[in-house]
């Protein structure tokens, strides 16, 4: 009988940390995740997973935590995931995402060397390591050049784990993953701002969620947004948490870069939110300098051939489809309250 693996998930009530904690216990893993302690214990990304994982309350800015975790489970698979993810904040606490995002991954890699040298790991690398860089399609040999404090953090963090595996010999992979999406991201971010106030605006809300800076998400049925002309690459999460898992499953540790290879901007996709809705975007978005970037990343798609070829992956769902799976799910919980 083959011996139950254990996973350990730092992040696991977050969009990512909870479709891997899905994914995994699917297949059969002991799930054990780290959160941070809070006065609120409700975590909607998870409700349906408690009693399913073991929920474990710790910080990666405590370092005792983090060894007395992997000391006491010793995971055969850690996947790294937690950080102060959203960028646009990362200007008004660069100290906290230095501490969480560039040393809470040094601190966890730490715990691994320590007491479980032989367990896989997984770095959460984001697209923004790239930064600025003039190049319209990156790939692994793309150089980094990150251009805000959350992309330095996040490439120090990158670096380091590129260190572990070649100074200690350990099984560290970095996902580069460029922006993904779903009905479990937070309202921080501008895609599930825009469905979910398409979402309000057509359902006629009366108590709109808070936006990022705590005003009411819509008001007098506009909804405020920085740069319309931005673009990304945007893929969906349920099905990038799956090449995280196969990262680890690799006879070889390497990185990846996980994309779509193709870009919108935001105005792409508010025209496509409102369209499922059946209203026209520009009667309901605004454009508010408090929201754009001090630095804007450069336009770029990512190449996923590597972690085609070696991985058997790809995406599989396109953006159209992706922003009508959101609205829909934003429209069915408001419908719920």
């Amino acid at each position: 009988m083959t011996q139950q693996k254990t996973a350990f998930i730092t992040g696991i009530t977050g969009q990512d940390g909870s479709f891997l904690a899905d994914l995994l216990l699917d297949k059969g893993y002991h799930v054990v995740g780290l959160a941070r302690r809070s006065t609120n214990y409700d975590y909607p990304n998870i409700r349906h997973l408690i009693g399913r994982v073991t929920l474990e309350y710790g910080d990666l800015i405590d370092s005792d935590c983090l060894n007395n975790l992997i000391a006491r489970y010793q995971p055969d698979e850690v996947y790294n995931i937690a950080a102060q993810s959203v960028p646009a904040d990362s200007w008004n606490q660069p100290i906290v995402t230095a501490e969480v995002t560039a040393l809470g991954t040094l601190r966890m890699l730490e715990a691994a060397r320590r007491h479980k040298p032989d367990a896989r790991f997984y770095q959460a690398t984001s697209r923004e390591i790239f930064g600025g860089v003039e190049q319209e399609v990156c790939d692994e040999n793309t150089p980094f050049f990150a251009n805000n404090p959350y992309g330095i953090a996040k490439q120090y963090a990158h670096q380091m784990m590129m260190n572990y595996r070649d100074s200690y010999g350990m099984f560290a992979c970095g996902g580069i993953l460029f922006n993904h999406e779903s009905e479990r991201r937070s309202l921080h971010f501008v895609t599930r701002k825009v469905t979910m106030a398409a979402a309000c605006i057509k359902l006629g809300v009366e108590h709109p969620p808070l936006n990022e800076i705590g005003e009411a998400l819509v008001q007098q049925g506009r909804v405020k947004i920085g740069n319309l002309d931005a673009v990304r690459d945007w893929g969906y999460a349920r099905e990038y948490v799956e090449a995280m898992w196969l990262m680890l499953q690799h006879d070889k540790p390497q990185d990846y870069v996980i994309a779509t290879n193709t870009i919108y901007t935001v105005r792409d996709l508010c025209r496509a939110a409102f369209d499922c809705v059946g209203l026209n975007w520009e009667d309901h978005v605004v454009s508010d300098e408090r929201f754009m970037r001090p630095t804007e990343i450069a336009a770029s798609r990512g190449d996923y051939s590597r972690a085609k070829a070696e991985l058997g992956w790809q995406p599989r769902t396109s953006f159209k489809a992706l922003v009508e799976l959101m609205v829909e799910a934003d429209l069915r919980l408001l419908s719920a309250r």
